[in-house]
Parts: structure tokens; sequence; C-alpha cells
């Protein structure tokens, strides 16, 4: 392109987009459940903005004109596909036995974003909020929002935008946002855990806790493991779609169909939607070393212990996002 619009030049729309970047990955991302997906909105946003910059209206609506962009492309997006979920939302738990695995499309599920591609947050609060709402149960629980109403939840509660710039972007009245967001909330009070449910910021006692579980889990040392892991934890393993549980069944996946996992050895990787992340690699059946095998997603609890485990097994996707090698000699 080699015009410039009136309003604005492209070496400062160029600055624009670059300043505005990770924050539209977060917002695609709520929207969207994939980091890849929410890549490639923002990649199409950025398309669709040097096409129209003609009808850019002013420097000082950038955001606002990259957000109604972004928005369009991701309600597009959804337009053509279902929702992304987790295991625990497709069915109840099954017992921990090898026939109850069952793959399902990788376009089914929430999949996690490193935090590193999100947008920072200074404040202290607004972090645990950033925190907190990229967490996989409550992108998941975001998903069952119909998309338009999706949006305007994002906006205002996450994004903090005032409801009449929700309604300017989505080209609708303020009452009608505000009836958006009652339903809204109405739904994630029915379907998402409640913030108390899990930690939002780590201490240090909490770091050696996940030191403990690595050194524990590396043994395959079930005794330890039990003090660390909850009565009530839950484990899943996408693209799988059986969950699990409670402690005890847990163990008997790890000590029956999961027993190859002995002698994993595991790597400490990029914090995944807000908590931590580990790469697991199993040793591999020929030429010695070992192999990705799962980026391990672990949320603790409040009350303590290690609440839920989440095993993603799409490891030729994730271990390249989150910076892991490609195999362990």
């Amino acid at each position: 392109m080699t015009s410039v619009s009136a309003t604005i030049s492209i070496a400062e729309l160029e600055r624009g987009l670059e300043q505005h970047r990770r924050a539209l990955v977060g917002y695609c991302y709520r929207m969207l459940g994939s980091p890849f997906d929410a890549e490639d909105a923002v990649q199409e946003t950025m398309v669709r903005a040097w096409r129209s910059l003609d009808r850019f209206e002013g420097r000082a609506a950038l955001r606002s004109w990259l957000y109604r962009i972004a928005t369009n492309v991701c309600l597009d997006a959804l337009a053509h596909r279902k929702r992304r979920a987790r295991p625990m939302d497709l069915g109840p738990a099954g017992e921990p036995v090898a026939e109850n695995l069952h793959a399902l499309p990788e376009v089914t599920w929430i999949e996690p974003i490193p935090d590193a591609m999100l947008a920072p947050a200074e404040d202290p609060a607004e972090r645990a909020v950033r925190r907190e709402t990229i967490r996989l149960a409550f992108v998941a629980a975001l998903q069952h929002l119909p998309p338009r109403q999706r949006a305007a939840l994002i906006l205002a509660e996450v994004l903090h935008w005032k409801a009449g710039e929700v309604a300017e972007l989505l080209e609708t009245s303020v009452a009608a946002v505000n009836s958006a967001l009652q339903r809204a909330r109405a739904t994630l009070t029915a379907v998402a855990p409640s913030a108390e449910e899990t930690v939002t910021e780590l201490s240090a006692e909490q770091r050696d806790l996940l030191a403990r579980y690595v050194t524990a889990f590396e043994a395959y040392d079930i005794d330890a493991l039990t003090d660390l892991i909850r009565e009530d934890a839950i484990q899943s393993m996408p693209p799988y779609d059986l969950w699990l549980s409670g402690r005890e069944d847990i163990f008997a996946w790890w000590l029956g169909p999961g027993i190859g996992c002995r002698g994993s050895r595991v790597l400490p990787a990029p914090a995944a939607n807000g908590t931590a992340a580990f790469g697991q690699y199993k040793t591999a059946e020929a030429g010695g070393g070992y192999e990705p095998w799962a980026l391990q997603v672990i949320e603790l609890a409040a009350g303590g212990g290690i609440g839920e485990l989440t095993f993603f097994l799409g490891t030729e996707r994730l271990f390249p996002l989150f910076g892991l090698p490609a195999r362990l000699d």
C-alpha cells in the first residue's frame, strides 16, 4: 500500500497495530478458545486494517477501530463452527479404563495459551483479573455464550470498556448491551467455577509444592504424590473425551492404562492460562532418549494442593508454541 489516510500515516498505523497486538491476541483467545485461532484472527485483523486504512476516522479511535475489526473476524469464524470445550463440558467423569478413551478432533478442545502471548498488566489487582479470565475453566465457560454476547462480556468485564463503547462497537444500544451482560453473567454463574476455587498468584510455598510434584512424578512416587494431589482432584487428557474425578481414579489410571508415564522427564514450561505448566517427555520406544508426550497444565486449589491436572497431548503444535525442545537425549 502506498497511499496514506488523511488522518493517520502508515508508520503510525504500524506502531498502533504492534501496540495493541498482544491485547488483541488475548481478546481473540477468549473469543475463540485457541491460541492458534487467536493468532490467525489477529493476523486477519491486521490485513483488514491495512485494506480499510482509507476509512479510518482518527488516531484517537485506533483501539476501538481495531477491536471492531477483530470482533467481526471472530464472529465470522464462530459462525462456521461449534464451540470449543473441555472434556468436563461434554459428559460425566468416566472409569479409569482404556476402553473409555475416545479421541475427538482438535477443533473440539479449548487449547492452552502461554501467558507471554498476552498483554501484561501493571496493577496487581488487574493482573489477578487478567489471570482469572484466561483460566481454562473460564475460557471454556465463555464458549457457552452466544458470540455477540461473549464479545460484549469480554469487552465490558475483562477489558473494562464502558457500555457506550461496547454498544458503538457492536452497533447496538446501551440498553441492549446491558441486557446482554445481565444474561451473560447469569450463564457464567451457572457454568463457571468461583474465583476462590483456584490460586491466582503463586507463593514461594506453592512453587515449592510444584517442584515437589515434578520430583515425585518423575520418580512415580505415589506416596509423595498423594500428599500433593487433592482427594477431589480432576484430570483430563485432550484430545480424549475421558476425564477422571478423584485422586483414587487418577492413580488407578496412572498405575493402569497410563503406566507408560513411569520414568518420564518433566521440564518447566512458560506459564499457561495464568498457572503453572510443564513439558512431559516419555521414554522413546526406539533410539533412546525421551519424546514429547504432554503439556501438563497444573491448577492449585486455594485450600492447598493440586486441584486439577490437564494433560494436553497435542505436543506437535503445543511444544513449539511453548518453546519446549522437540526431544530430550
